[in-house]
């Protein structure tokens, strides 16, 4: 693989189209109705990205990690990645 802009991966600078989609889908609004039970996040994820919630959710934290996403929506994954760390610290 070659090095970006100071030795950095390409690849951890870059968005793949299908992880650009999720982040924006994820950016959208979701009001959080009953969160034990599915809803319209859910069906929407179905419908529009063809996978099942839980895969999203997996690749979802995956990008989490990359200095892209954190590029293309900086509020965004820093929020979540705010709720990432609060939910390890209570699992402990």
């Amino acid at each position: 693989m070659a090095g970006g802009a100071e030795g950095t991966p390409v690849a951890r600078l870059t968005l793949s189209g299908r992880d650009a989609a999720l982040l924006d889908f994820e950016h959208r609004y979701w009001p959080r109705l009953a969160p034990a039970a599915p809803g319209p996040k859910e069906a929407a994820i179905r419908e529009e990205l063809g996978i099942s919630p839980t895969r999203y959710y997996q690749l979802l934290n995956d990008l989490l990690d990359s200095e892209a996403a954190l590029a293309r929506h900086p509020v965004m994954i820093n929020r979540l990645r705010a709720v990432r760390e609060r939910r390890r610290v209570a699992r402990q």
